[in-house]
């Protein structure tokens, strides 16, 4: 049931027609990835009032399972969210993952490093961003890709976010497809390493939020627990809803303003 929730809220936005992008302007661009072996596209929203070029922050947000870049900017709730930050709102660059890449290099393509090394330097050339102001999150599947290349990638984020995040705590409890083989999850087990590693996320502020009927709320749960006994910078919210578009749309002002304060005070 988890899998068709991208694509719903994709067909959602078309239903519901043009939304108001409050000034914002969408511009798509293709990156020919050498990690994933095709061309994949990347829509980023440039808010309508941004800094100079070379100051501006990025946040690089990631899809769930069966999305694209397209899952997002057709949802009022981004650019509303956006507007109400003013100057300090970033720019969101929302690339194509695959439908169930779950962001980590694997066999099928190096998904983590098309992230890493060809969405975000595209972006900062085209559109100045500050390569020093970077912020990472996602839903769901997304949720997990941002933990894992945070995690395997440290410094080069200012804050990381996991929304309604697919976790699990060992590799046989993993949705089908998520990994290649048990050596290819405990390579990135996000919730193992969290559990190993003091301070994993080394001073970046970290988000976590679940529905209190999420089937991964288990696992979040856990995944927080750890996180505190860290002493872990963590921002943690347990609110109504499920696993779904409606859950998602309600906090996005949430989740943009906790990205914004974070790269402000980087």
């Amino acid at each position: 049931m988890l899998i068709p929730v991208a694509l719903l809220l994709a067909l959602a936005a078309m239903l519901l027609g043009p939304v108001d992008q409050h000034g914002a302007r969408v511009v798509h661009m293709d990156v020919q990835s050498q990690a994933v072996g095709q061309e994949l596209g990347v829509n980023v929203v440039v808010p309508a009032k941004t800094k100079p070029r070379g100051e501006r922050p990025l946040l690089v947000f990631l899809h769930g399972r069966g999305g694209s870049d397209e899952t997002f900017i057709g949802n009022e709730a981004v650019y509303e969210g956006l507007a109400k930050l003013g100057r300090k709102a970033p720019i969101v660059a929302f690339p194509d993952g695959g439908d169930h890449s779950y962001w980590h290099d694997r066999a099928e393509g190096d998904w983590g490093r098309y992230v890493m090394r060809e969405v975000i330097p595209t972006v900062e050339r085209r559109f100045g961003t500050d390569p020093h102001l970077v912020a990472v999150g996602g839903i769901s599947m997304g949720g997990f890709g941002a933990y894992d290349l945070a995690l395997l990638h440290p410094k080069r984020f200012c804050a990381v976010g996991g929304h309604s995040p697919a976790l699990w705590f060992e590799g046989g409890e993993t949705a089908p497809g998520a990994f290649d083989s048990a050596a290819d999850f405990n390579r990135n087990d996000v919730v193992g390493m969290v559990r190993g590693s003091p301070d994993a996320f080394e001073g970046m502020r970290v988000w976590n939020d679940y529905g209190d009927a999420d089937p991964f709320r288990v696992y979040d749960e856990g995944f927080v627990r750890y996180l505190r006994s860290d002493g872990t910078d963590l921002s943690a919210h347990s609110w109504d809803g499920g696993h779904d578009g409606a859950y998602w749309s309600r906090h996005w002002p949430a989740y943009l303003r906790f990205y914004a304060n974070a790269l402000a005070s980087c």
